[in-house]
């Protein structure tokens, strides 16, 4: 074989007559990585939920739901419900995960719901704050900051702060849960 022809790289050649030569990388949902433990039951991947469960309510309507609790144990939900009727899905959330969460259900019955929950950090941000989500990326000098997406150069002390307690160089997410009150995931970099 002439020295200026070319083979296939070894990792092809490996790979043939499997299927990772077809594998492309993506992502299996919209939801932002959770930086927990890794699930080593399931093949390492990373935990999505903090915590399942299943529970009977009945008064619940519907097929979906989300809703956050508070630290104070206050339930923001979005919809109009009987008073209680989430309280289900509320105790068995708390069975293994204390406030304040982000939790989502979906109906699997007459009555039976399965629910998942995250566990949040809820900062209060007296800052005014002309949106309802924030990235701020700080990286050695660099800061980029987003408010609903676009780019500004106003500064949120609050946020900026409570991020630089747990990194030096980190990706903060935040989202108004109501008036001044916010979760916050920061990621380090």
């Amino acid at each position: 074989m002439p020295f200026w022809s070319r083979r296939k790289p070894i990792h092809e050649e490996l790979a043939e007559g499997t299927d990772l030569l077809d594998w492309e990388p993506g992502r299996e949902s919209a939801a932002p990585a959770f930086s927990g433990t890794l699930d080593v039951l399931h093949g390492g991947r990373q935990r999505r939920w903090d915590t399942v469960a299943t529970a009977e309510a009945p008064e619940l309507v519907g097929d979906r739901l989300e809703f956050v609790t508070m630290p104070d144990g206050v339930l923001l939900v979005d919809e109009e419900l009987p008073e209680g009727a989430v309280s289900p899905l509320v105790e068995a959330i708390e069975q293994e995960l204390d406030p304040p969460y982000r939790a989502s259900a979906v109906r699997r019955g007459e009555a039976v719901w399965a629910v998942a929950a995250n566990s949040i950090d809820v900062v209060e941000v007296p800052e005014k704050v002309d949106g309802d989500t924030v990235s701020l990326v700080v990286q050695g000098d660099e800061r980029t900051l987003l408010v609903d997406e676009r780019p500004t150069w106003v500064e949120i002390p609050t946020l900026e702060s409570f991020a630089l307690e747990r990194h030096r160089d980190f990706v903060l997410d935040a989202e108004r849960l109501d008036g001044d009150l916010w979760a916050v995931k920061v990621n380090p970099l």
